[in-house]
């Protein structure tokens, strides 16, 4: 029966990672970003639209792991950073448990922004999803979750061998 479900496993692998490069390929489209910022009223450039989104996601945070998850270089990402300060949309904090090292955080002014993008998103998805039964999305989201966790456990895995 194991090998069974490993067989099937194996044979759908693919298919799920040409999904997921879909999915990727659509997400870091420039014009993806634009059209939500339009639809959510706001102007930002589109290179500092990912770095507000991901400090008001995971912040405080540090600029090499945002670097890292935007997959851009640190010096880069330190100088759009600024670029969101200098807007009044993002603040730097020292690190309480590190004096060397300063964590993003968003402001008032940019969680503002960040609302109005999560209000545009969410009416985009509400037309993907139209035809979905509720309980559809339920699955799909769960299983998502259930995915990203399994896979960040598995790199983790990775990276200590």
């Amino acid at each position: 029966m194991k090998n069974m479900q490993n067989t099937h496993i194996k044979s759908q692998i693919r298919n799920l990672h040409e999904a997921l490069v879909d999915i990727a390929t659509l997400m870091n489209q420039p014009q993806r970003d634009e059209a939500l910022t339009r639809q959510a009223g706001i102007s930002l450039d589109r290179a500092l639209f990912p770095l507000l989104v991901g400090i008001e996601r995971r912040g405080p945070i540090g600029v090499v792991e945002l670097a890292d998850g935007v997959g851009r270089d640190y010096t880069t990402v330190s100088r759009q950073v600024s670029k969101l300060e200098s807007l009044g949309l993002v603040e730097r904090r020292q690190s309480p448990t590190d004096r060397r090292v300063n964590k993003a955080v968003v402001t008032a002014k940019g969680k503002e922004m960040t609302d109005k993008i999560d209000a545009a998103r969410e009416r985009i998805a509400m037309a993907a999803f139209a035809n979905w039964e509720p309980g559809e999305v339920d699955e799909l989201v769960r299983l998502m979750r259930k995915f990203a966790d399994a896979m960040t456990h598995s790199m983790d895995e990775a990276g200590e061998a």
